[in-house]
């Protein structure tokens, strides 16, 4: 079904993009930035009542935070897409009993922070907002939470921030957009203007934006943790990160998937953090 409804909107987008290429683009771009889910369910509302909510504005958009308190250095989580903070809960928990503090935020139109359009650009100024509130020594940023956690950094070039952990992070934009493109079935002319218009729009074709080259002259300790069977992010990705990323280590798990929610993934974190 999903497939089916995939290629009907691609051929509606490769209709209209027949005769008003713009248009066409900026549909598919609307539904690449526009997430289905990602607001949390009533359990895991429950979870985030445990912490300490405070919200942040970045232009005047909320910044829902969750922060756990702890006396060692701050960790920062930055989720990915539709998804929230709630998805952290295991790994919250278990670095609370390690006595670390945590806060977590909720990316762009997903869980209570504001807007209704996501892209990795305005998640790492919601980053940044955190990050001057919090003062993290750590972030741990998941599939685009890390690429926006490499933007942020690359950027502001914080000094509080010592160590930073990818799970299953992409590295070249262009090659998700290209990813979702081919999904979609969309034609090369609505594909080409896809560029464009993300050109006007945030001043930069899509291969500016790398995670691997935001992360080429990063200080910061780093891990890289990406599993071989990641259907969403190909595990070519990780080694074009630590390729440029020289402070890094990459741990490489097989039959984990994309989400690495699990307990050996938790332990090399552990591990990374306590040394």
């Amino acid at each position: 079904m999903k497939t089916i409804l995939q290629k009907l909107i691609g051929f509606i987008v490769n209709i209209t993009g027949l005769f008003f290429p713009k248009l066409a683009a900026r549909m598919a771009l609307f539904l690449f930035t526009k997430p289905l889910k990602g607001k949390p369910n009533e359990k895991q509302s429950d979870f985030l009542e445990t912490a300490f909510i405070e919200e942040l504005k970045f232009n005047n958009m909320p910044i829902m935070t969750y922060r756990w308190l702890g006396e060692k250095q701050t960790i920062l989580l930055v989720h990915g897409w539709e998804s929230n903070s709630a998805r952290w809960q295991v790994l919250i928990t278990n670095l609370k009993k390690k006595g670390y503090g945590v806060v977590a935020l909720d990316a762009p139109a997903h869980g209570r922070s504001g807007s209704n359009r996501f892209n990795a650009i305005m998640y790492s100024e919601f980053i940044k907002v955190v990050s001057d509130r919090f003062q993290p020594s750590i972030i741990i940023g998941h599939s685009v939470g890390g690429m926006a956690s490499a933007l942020f950094q690359h950027t502001y070039k914080k000094e509080h921030i010592q160590k930073m952990i990818f799970l299953g992070a992409p590295s070249e934009f262009s090659d998700v957009i290209k990813r979702y493109t081919d999904m979609m079935s969309y034609s090369k002319r609505v594909s080409k203007k896809i560029d464009l218009v993300i050109k006007d729009r945030f001043g930069k074709l899509p291969e500016a934006y790398s995670t691997a080259n935001f992360l080429e002259h990063n200080t910061s300790q780093g891990l890289i943790i990406h599993d071989k069977t990641d259907r969403i992010i190909p595990y070519n990705d990780a080694l074009l990160i630590k390729t440029k990323y020289k402070n890094s280590t990459l741990i490489t798990t097989e039959g984990f998937g994309h989400s690495l929610a699990t307990d050996e993934v938790s332990n090399y974190i552990y591990d990374f953090i306590d040394n």
